[in-house]
């Protein structure tokens, strides 16, 4: 086949994989705005719907290496079309059973499953398979660039649904837009072949990434994203509502972060192209200390949240394609979407932590000050963590490979 068919090939993936995960992403982030509205006519707690969104970031750490394995073994489309029928499964349940259990079970459990049949692991994995390897981290981050470019469209969107057609109309809204997930499984259809280096197997595989002292500091480090992330997008808008200011503010907030990090994530993978990606891993983790405690000490008005917002959504997703492509250049692609599985189910755990101490916060002292000077001094010791980091493949992929860096 020429060149030209394979760049088309090529840049079809990456196109399915950036909806795709617009669709996966985008979708789950507007969870955050159902707070207010589903606590007051369901009689829950912050702390009760922040569980929810806990399990479901737990439950998508777990599962992610599961479903990575599956994908690796059996092909990625076949995971991805499950994922795309649980996701409207569950917004259905959580649309329809009006209920607390409905909440955990749809917002929660489904959900949970959903995203990690059909998140960051696979998808980037089949992106990885289709694109050459001089060429991978930017791509990288032009997929990963799409679930911003969906939070982005999603959170205006469906904060007017819930204006217009109360909570669960929005939520059957999400779950119509969910369906679009499926004719996008079939171009990233596939699975990995051998890398070359021998016919390795999964449980070494695991093994040799288990005792690899600069894969498990990856490992360590991006629990800390997943911490953000879940803090940012489940307790910001209640978080901005509490200061007084309008409900307004604290969407287009999370909208901002959606947008500008069409532009964090793709600048990300841009940069790890030509930096070591451990620096720039180190410099976002340092970045989003100094913004979290900015607004923390800023006085509270609505110009200085859409700045922050802002800048979180510089700093928001670009973690993703320079984590994922470590994993890439350390092992290979072989086993890329379990491998990075393993490494995403350290994030969920800091998603889970982050989802529910921020609503436990709340609860208990009526205020979320503590959590967030606590997500500050997270990405301290996260950036510490990335900086000793040996950015070079395996042994057996490169006996002679080059300097760590």
């Amino acid at each position: 086949m020429s060149t030209g068919p394979l760049r088309r090939a090529a840049l079809a993936v990456v196109i399915a994989g950036a909806i795709m995960l617009g669709l996966n992403m985008g979708l789950r982030q507007t969870f955050g705005l159902f707070l207010g509205p589903m606590t007051a006519d369901l009689g829950v707690s912050h702390s009760g719907f922040g569980l929810a969104i806990a399990i479901q970031n737990l439950l998508w750490g777990a599962l992610t290496p599961l479903f990575g394995a599956v994908a690796d073994r059996w092909g990625t489309g076949r995971v991805l079309v499950f994922g795309a029928l649980t996701y409207v499964a569950g917004l259905l349940v959580m649309a329809l059973v009006q209920t607390p259990l409905g909440m955990h079970l749809g917002a929660g459990v489904l959900v949970g499953i959903a995203v990690s049949a059909s998140g960051f692991p696979l998808v980037l994995a089949a992106v990885a398979r289709a694109v050459p390897e001089d060429r991978r981290s930017t791509w990288l981050g032009l997929a990963a660039a799409g679930g911003s470019l969906g939070q982005f469209a999603l959170l205006p969107a469906t904060q007017g649904m819930i204006v217009g057609f109360g909570w669960s109309g929005a939520v059957l809204g999400l779950a119509a837009l969910a369906v679009l997930m499926l004719p996008l499984a079939v171009p990233l259809r596939g699975r990995p072949q051998g890398d070359g280096a021998g016919d390795q197997r999964l449980g070494e595989a695991l093994t040799e990434a288990g005792s690899h002292r600069s894969y498990l500091l990856l490992t360590a480090g991006f629990f800390v994203c997943g911490f953000h992330v879940a803090l940012v997008a489940t307790h910001l808008p209640a978080y901005i509502s509490a200061q007084g200011l309008a409900s307004w503010v604290g969407a287009t907030a999370l909208g901002l972060i959606g947008f500008f990090n069409i532009f964090g994530t793709f600048g990300a993978g841009w940069l790890g192209g030509r930096f070591a990606r451990k620096r720039v891993l180190t410099g976002i983790y340092l970045a989003r200390a100094g913004v979290i405690a900015t607004m923390l000490l800023l006085p509270m008005s609505a110009a200085m949240v859409l700045g922050v917002g802002a800048a979180i959504g510089l700093l928001w997703l670009g973690t993703v394609p320079l984590t994922s492509g470590l994993v890439g250049l350390m092992f290979g692609p072989r086993y890329m979407a379990t491998l990075f599985g393993v490494v995403m189910f350290s994030h969920q755990v800091g998603a889970f932590l982050g989802a529910w101490l921020g609503g436990l916060s709340y609860d208990l002292t009526g205020s979320y000050n503590a959590v967030w000077w606590l997500a500050v001094a997270l990405a301290l010791g996260s950036a510490a963590l990335h900086w000793p980091i040996r950015e070079r493949p395996v042994a057996r992929l490169a006996p002679e490979g080059p300097a760590a860096i």
